[in-house]
């Protein structure tokens, strides 16, 4: 193979050819985020969750060293079982698709990604950002500078709840990263409904974000992403007095383990689904399906009254 440009699955050719809204989905969730078997079975449903509130799903990872925007079923399944699939982000790709590898690519990474396959509205669980005790580590996640130059809507969470959510607010108000919370003047923390932290901007309906979607682009001022954060219903978030203990278990594990880097949010989600009975597992998984759900929605916005979807290239 010497050509490395992006794949599209058929049935995202077809939406860019019809005009039909499309909304990005990650893979990371699928080889990392989530235990087999529950990882496929979920991928499934986020996807059908974009069919039925009036989208095309795009599935972005990597397979055999292609960009693939638009998993079909098999490769999906593929990501989901096989045990060698290298977590990317934007610096990876290059070098992953000359090593030829399989690859699940993170929020930055699908960010990018869909910003150049021209999709604008993106689907996730949670944020990366500033990691506890980043005074000293220096740690902090790709995919906040990916969102300062990345003109996309990342639907989610928050920020996981087991980073700095305080600091990631920060150092996305100084990379210019538009944040507003969906319905809401308070950020939430991923598993919780309430992060602890205001925003500054709320929206409230797919035409609002849809609006600032075009405002952006016929501004030609920003080229940042807009974090809309979607906090859980409270009678549906974890409990946050078992959420603060786990967490506080986590992080000593975290200390004495000395895991650092790409390990970190992995483990600690690990130790939360373990540690919790399952029960992080379940808001996790509501947490994307609603996420999913409200990207629909505002995908389909973007195309009321147009021809294709707001920042929609359709290639000739």
């Amino acid at each position: 193979m010497t050509d490395f440009a992006i794949r599209y699955g058929e049935h995202v050719t077809r939406a860019r050819r019809d005009g039909r809204p499309v909304v990005a989905l990650e893979s990371t969730i699928i080889s990392h985020g989530l235990p087999h078997p529950d990882n496929l079975r979920v991928a499934r449903e986020i996807e059908q969750t974009v069919r039925d509130n009036g989208a095309v799903p795009a599935t972005i990872g990597m397979i055999g060293g292609e960009v693939v925007v638009g998993l079909d079923d098999t490769q999906i399944e593929h990501l989901a079982l096989a045990g060698d699939v290298a977590k990317l982000s934007v610096r990876d790709l290059a070098i992953a698709a000359a090593r030829r590898a399989d690859g699940a690519t993170t929020v930055a990474a699908t960010s990018a990604i869909a910003a150049a396959a021209g999709i604008g509205v993106f689907a996730t669980g949670g944020l990366g950002g500033v990691h506890r005790e980043a005074n000293v580590t220096f740690d902090e996640s790709a995919d906040l500078t990916a969102l300062a130059r990345t003109p996309i809507v990342v639907v989610c969470a928050g920020v996981k709840s087991i980073l700095d959510v305080g600091a990631t607010l920060e150092r996305l108000e100084t990379l210019g990263v538009s944040v507003a919370g969906y319905q809401t003047r308070r950020f939430p923390g991923f598993f919780i409904t309430d992060g602890g932290f205001d925003v500054d901007w709320q929206l409230d309906s797919p035409e609002q974000v849809a609006d600032f979607i075009k405002a952006r682009s016929e501004q030609g001022v920003s080229e940042g992403a807009l974090v809309l954060a979607n906090p859980l219903p409270t009678d549906e978030q974890l409990d946050p007095a078992l959420h603060d203990r786990t967490l506080a278990t986590g992080l000593d594990l975290l200390a004495e383990q000395n895991i650092t880097g790409k390990a970190v949010t992995p483990f600690l989600l690990s130790h939360f689904h373990s540690s919790t009975e399952g029960r992080s597992l379940d808001v996790n998984i509501r947490i994307i399906l609603r996420n999913s759900a409200l990207a629909a929605r505002i995908a389909a916005a973007t195309t009321a009254g147009s021809g294709a979807p707001v920042g929609f290239a359709v290639p000739a």
